[in-house]
C-alpha cells in the first residue's frame, strides 16, 4: 500500500504540501497542467530550491494578480465539479473543503451554507488544496499518516482582525488530534494545511512501518532562527502477510430503503475511494426485515463517504468506530487464454504464491463477446496461469 507520512515538526501549511510534493517525485508541469483544469484564471505556479537553515527544500511559490476574491464553499465545489480531475483527486479537494466549511460553520455559529472563504477562497488556496490533492493522486498514495503537530504560538492577522495561534478554524480541524507548541511565535499549522492534514490522516502519531521510496522537504514561506522551516513528507510502501492497517467502519441499519438505492450507492461508494461495501440482512426492529450495510474505508476519506451514505441511502444515522486489518501482497498478472487476454489478482505471502483468481470483469466482457460460458473462460484463464507459474517456478 502506497503511504504518504508528514512529519510536521514545524507544522503544515499549503504550499509546505506542494514543495513536499514536488520533492517527492511530482512533476511541477504535470502538476500545473492538471491544476489548469480548474476554471480560474490569474495565477503561475514556479517550484524553485531555497535552503531553510542549512537543508535545501523546495519552495512552491502561487503568484496571483493584485485582489482578493471571497467564495462560498458551495462556489468552490462548483469549480472543482467543473475541472473535471481523476475522480480520487476531486474526491479529496471537496472532502478537505468541505471539512473547513464544517469548522468555520462552527467557529461563527452559522449554517454552512452562509460559510464565505476568505483568505481560503482566494484563488492561491484553492490552487494549494487542489493541488495537494492532485499530487497525491500523481504519486496513488492510498494511505496517509501524520506525526503531532507543531502549531507555533502568539498571533496572527487575519480579514477577521488578529486572532490567537492557533486560529480558531485551525483549533477545530484539529480536535482529536495530537498537537504540541514549542514556543515558536508565529503560525505554524495554517487552516489550509490543516483542513489538509486532518482530512486525510485519520490521527497523529508515530510514523508507521513503511519502505520508503521517497523524501519531500517543502519549505514554508518564513526563515525561522529556532529551527528549518520545513514539511518532511515521507511516502513509501507498506504491505505484505505481517503488515496491518487501521480501517474504518462505517455502517448503518435499514429497513425502509429501496434495495435499487443500495445498488447505486454502493457503486459510488466504491467511485469515491471505499475499500469495500456490502449488505447483510438483518432483522430489524418492530420485525421488519432490514438490512445492515457497511462500508470500509481509509481514516481519510471516511468523512467523505459518511456524507455519501447520508445523501444516498434513507437513514437517519451511521456508527463509525476503527478496526485492524491485515491484507496480503497483490498484483495483477495478464494470461493469454484462447479467448483473450485475462488478469488474474494474485496473492502472496513472503513471496510464496497463496491465491489466483481470473478478474470477473475480463471474464464477463469475453463471455459475452464471444457467446462462450462465463465458466469457461475462468477455468481456462486459472489452467493457463497455473502452468505458466509452474514454468516460471
Amino acid at each position: 500500500m502506497k503511504t504518504a507520512y508528514f512529519d510536521c515538526f514545524s507544522g503544515i501549511s499549503g504550499d509546505m504540501v506542494l514543495g513536499a510534493l514536488v520533492g517527492a517525485g511530482v512533476g511541477i508541469e504535470r502538476l500545473e497542467a492538471e491544476l489548469r483544469r480548474l476554471p480560474v484564471s490569474g495565477w503561475q505556479l514556479g517550484a524553485e530550491t531555497v535552503r531553510r537553515g542549512s537543508i535545501a527544500a523546495t519552495k512552491v511559490n502561487v503568484e496571483t494578480q493584485p485582489g482578493h476574491e471571497h467564495r462560498s464553499l458551495a462556489a468552490i465545489l462548483d469549480l472543482i465539479d467543473r475541472a473535471k480531475l481523476a475522480p480520487r483527486a476531486a474526491g479529496r479537494a471537496r472532502a478537505i473543503f468541505e471539512r473547513l466549511g464544517r469548522a468555520e460553520a462552527k467557529v461563527h455559529d452559522i449554517p454552512i451554507e452562509r460559510v464565505h472563504f476568505h483568505e481560503v477562497g482566494a484563488v492561491d488556496a484553492i490552487v494549494d488544496i487542489v493541488g495537494a490533492a492532485v499530487g497525491f493522486d500523481l504519486l496513488d498514495i492510498e494511505e496517509f499518516c501524520t506525526s503531532p503537530l507543531n502549531l507555533g504560538c502568539g498571533r496572527v492577522k487575519t480579514a477577521h482582525g488578529i486572532l490567537p495561534v492557533p486560529a480558531p478554524a485551525t483549533a477545530e480541524l484539529l480536535c482529536g488530534f495530537a498537537c504540541y507548541s514549542t514556543g515558536i511565535e508565529r503560525e505554524l499549522v495554517t487552516p489550509t494545511g490543516a483542513a489538509i492534514v486532518s482530512t486525510l490522516a485519520g490521527r497523529a502519531g508515530a510514523m508507521p512501518a513503511m519502505k520508503v521510496g521517497a523524501v519531500g522537504m517543502g519549505a514554508g514561506s518564513a526563515e525561522l532562527s529556532e529551527q528549518p522551516n520545513i514539511l518532511r513528507l515521507f511516502v513509501g510502501e507498506r504491505g505484505g502477510a505481517d503488515a496491518g492497517e487501521t480501517v474504518t467502519v462505517i455502517e448503518a441499519n435499514v429497513d425502509d430503503m429501496n434495495p435499487q438505492l443500495y445498488g447505486y450507492f454502493a457503486e459510488r461508494a466504491l467511485e469515491a475511494g471505499a475499500l469495500d461495501v456490502f449488505s447483510t440482512p438483518a432483522q430489524m426492529k418492530k420485525n421488519r426485515p432490514g438490512q445492515l450495510v457497511t462500508v470500509l474505508a481509509r481514516p481519510g476519506d471516511a468523512d467523505r463517504l459518511i456524507e455519501l451514505l447520508f445523501r444516498e441511502i434513507t437513514t437517519l444515522g451511521v456508527r463509525v468506530s476503527q478496526a485492524h486489518r491485515r491484507t496480503l501482497e497483490r498484483e495483477w498478472v495478464t494470461v493469454e487464454t484462447a479467448h483473450g487476454p485475462v488478469r488474474m489478482k494474485v496473492a502472496r505471502a513472503d513471496g510464496r504464491l497463496v491465491n489466483a483468481a481470473p478478474e470477473y470483469e475480463d471474464c464477463r466482457r469475453i463471455a459475452a463477446e464471444r457467446g462462450v460460458p462465463l465458466k469457461e473462460v475462468m477455468a481456462e484463464a486459472v489452467s493457463r496461469f497455473r502452468s505458466q507459474a509452474e514454468v516460471e517456478s
